[in-house]
């Protein structure tokens, strides 16, 4: 392979993913491509490079010295990017914001070429984009303008990362704005958008994976579970999907299709309302069944409206559960979502 992506995180959320070649430094491809990570000596000497590899294969070479980087630190998956060879793709966790390193957010511009509108609870947005749009990693999101309106809302990728048309799934909020906007858009409509961005995303699954969704906080994870397909899966995975109401649960059958295609998949559902007809009524924390929690080696991921945050973690502090690693993001239905990462 002549390249390999590089997504260099930022502590602000930005995400810039950049093309490493097979035999170059990270340091001088992200000089390449205009980020100035932090550097001083770029001889393995200062440190001031030092970042974490959060996944990925790579090779630090021997001309570094202990004071820059030493074994526990290595073990750790800390690495000199002044020094750090890829020999796989690799998320980089860089300890600065992004504007310190002279970047940030991409602008660009997607068409809409599908809106589908799910029995009145949510919307499903298809947009064309262009070959040159940003990668972004599973599970983030992207800030999309509502035309004519000055405003902006954050929504979560519910695509593959690298496709031809980015897909999103957005909450019906009645006289929202951009629920407003869609209950009129039309094909071929222009919309600014500017990411990726956020914390959550998909990390290397090495041991058992929870999925917790609320609402269209199902989005990430139709993006995460598309990766996977792509990847293949040896470890088990499984997705609980809560609502508030029957008309709420939607795209089940992508969830039955994803299954399909992923032999250690399996996903349940479940309704709040406590007239509903579906089979499993209640919340999520009531349909987490022990053998899902492996005995706490399992990672969770969850995303939910913040009250749904509260009591997932509330459960499991309730429950003496401490899960491998939890990563969470919470949203609001009108503002740009927050996310939070606990190992």
């Amino acid at each position: 392979m002549s390249s390999y992506r590089i997504a260099l995180n930022f502590e602000d959320g930005v995400t810039r993913i950049i093309d490493c070649g097979a035999q170059e430094k990270v340091l001088d491809a992200a000089f390449r491509n205009r980020i100035n990570l932090p550097m001083d000596c770029s001889d393995g000497v200062c440190g001031t490079c030092k970042c974490r590899a959060e996944s990925g294969i790579y090779d630090l070479g021997d001309d570094y010295i202990e004071e820059a980087l030493n074994c526990d630190e290595v073990d750790e998956g800390m690495v000199l990017t002044c020094q750090m060879v890829p020999q796989s793709d690799c998320v980089i966790a860089v300890p600065v914001r992004s504007t310190a390193c002279k970047t940030g957010t991409v602008s660009f511009v997607g068409k809409v070429a599908e809106l589908s509108d799910l029995g009145g609870a949510a919307f499903e947005l298809v947009l064309d984009v262009p070959a040159n749009t940003p990668a972004f990693l599973p599970g983030q999101y992207v800030n999309i303008g509502v035309p004519d309106s000055g405003q902006h809302r954050s929504y979560s990728f519910s695509s593959p990362s690298g496709a031809s048309r980015m897909s999103f799934l957005i909450k019906n909020v009645p006289g929202g704005l951009m629920s407003s906007w869609l209950a009129s858009a039309s094909a071929g409509t222009a919309l600014e958008m500017t990411g990726p961005l956020g914390s959550f995303y998909l990390r290397p699954v090495k041991r058992p994976v929870l999925m917790l969704a609320g609402g269209t906080g199902l989005a990430p994870f139709l993006s995460m579970l598309e990766e996977l397909a792509q990847q293949g899966l040896d470890q088990p995975v499984h997705l609980i999907y809560g609502v508030t109401r029957d008309q709420d649960l939607v795209l089940v059958d992508r969830l039955q299709a994803l299954a399909g295609r992923l032999p250690g998949l399996s996903f349940a559902t479940c309704v709040a309302d406590p007239a509903t007809t579906h089979p499993r009524q209640g919340y999520v924390t009531q349909h987490m069944p022990a053998e899902v929690l492996h005995d706490g080696n399992v990672d969770v991921y969850l995303c939910g409206p913040p009250p749904m945050v509260d009591a997932v973690q509330k459960h499991f502090q309730a429950n003496g559960m401490q899960p491998a690693s939890f990563y969470y993001e919470k949203f609001a239905s009108s503002q740009p979502a927050a996310a939070a990462v606990a190992a």
